[in-house]
């Protein structure tokens, strides 16, 4: 088997139709993917030695993110997003940027939910703690405050805990635009823009307003959270963006004392949700009390413990949404392999 032929594990096509280099020398690889993929390495060494017949390869992966069309020095928005609230929507998106920081990418994360903005306390910023302003040309940005290694901007930056945002829909849509285009990120592979539940204003301008490169879906497998998370996919749709996956939250409860496991909320229905839109299952996540209790502390659960179970559903959800990204970043996939074979 040539190792250009390889199918790639995320999206079962081979690396050569997906301009993937590959450099090959013995048992050495040299492998650059356009998905970040560092918790995957040695896996996929020992894949690739099952496909190419041989007791080991010495891989060396690393990481091109696909041209993007973001704006400024973003080069790709993905926004993740729900039909309604309650569904685990922010907990899923700073575990997801933290994942994908963690696999070697560059990332950002907007918090777009202007009315009730929580991705400063899941992120662990102090209360009062206010970005920077920097002047670049005789304009004024925000400087994003760095947190786990991710930049990140949220309304809850700028005002208090107790101060409600008594506002109506241009000045919310206005605030995300500034938060958005007033925010001197710095060189982001991806920036995960956390939104508000439902498809109202902010969903409106976020699609006309930025080149938004693709969207999650997060969901429950409970019929009321299905019925809207199809109206969150419909809508994603009618503005041209592409869905890259479904992330169903609260897939089931394992009881912590007899260890029973219970599908609280129906089963399956992030799978068939998937289905009907032809769109991955990126992760069926469990319902349980540290992923809620690590997100309120400040430490998401991919923080905290990189390396355990669940941190690793997130991980492996995020090196999958990338890689659809990835995939839909080649028009004729396969026109710009560069693979380089030579002899040890």
């Amino acid at each position: 088997m040539r190792i250009e032929q390889f199918p790639d594990p995320y999206l079962d096509v081979p690396w050569q139709d997906l301009g993937a280099r590959v450099l090959a020398s013995g048992s050495r690889v040299s492998v650059t993917l356009g998905y970040p993929a560092a918790g995957f390495e040695a896996r996929l060494a020992e894949r690739l030695a099952e496909f190419l017949g041989t007791e080991h390869v010495d891989l060396d992966l690393s990481f091109r993110p696909p041209a993007g069309r973001g704006p400024g020095r973003i080069k790709h928005v993905i926004a993740v997003a729900s039909g309604k609230g309650g569904v685990g929507k922010s907990t899923t998106a700073v575990n997801l940027a933290l994942a994908l920081d963690k696999e070697g990418a560059r990332v950002g994360l907007l918090d777009a939910d202007i009315y009730g903005p929580s991705q400063g306390m899941m992120l662990g910023v102090a209360e009062g703690r206010r970005p920077d302003v920097k002047e670049v040309k005789g304009d004024k940005y925000f400087v994003p405050i760095k947190a786990h290694g991710v930049q990140a901007m949220s309304m809850s930056f700028l005002i208090t805990e107790k101060t409600p945002m008594v506002w109506r829909g241009p000045m919310v849509s206005g605030a995300l635009q500034q938060l958005l285009g007033q925010t001197l990120w710095d060189d982001l592979d991806y920036l995960i823009v956390d939104m508000p539940p439902g498809t109202g204003d902010i969903q409106l301008t976020l699609s006309q307003r930025v080149p938004v490169a693709g969207a999650v879906i997060v969901t429950t497998p409970q019929d009321i959270a299905l019925i809207d998370a199809r109206k969150g996919i419909e809508m994603f749709r009618k503005v041209d963006i592409p869905v890259l996956g479904v992330v169903e939250n609260m897939s089931t409860f394992v009881c912590p004392n007899c260890g029973h496991e219970s599908a609280i909320f129906g089963s399956a229905g992030g799978e068939r949700i998937a289905a009907e839109f032809a769109t991955p299952l990126l992760a069926q996540l469990p319902l349980t009390m540290e992923i809620r209790e690590q997100a309120d502390g400040g430490t998401p659960t991919v923080v905290r413990d990189p390396d355990g179970p669940i941190a690793g559903l997130y991980r492996e959800a995020a090196r999958h949404l990338a890689a659809e990204l990835w995939r839909l970043s080649i028009p004729g996939a396969g026109s710009t392999v560069e693979i380089t074979m030579t002899d040890d």
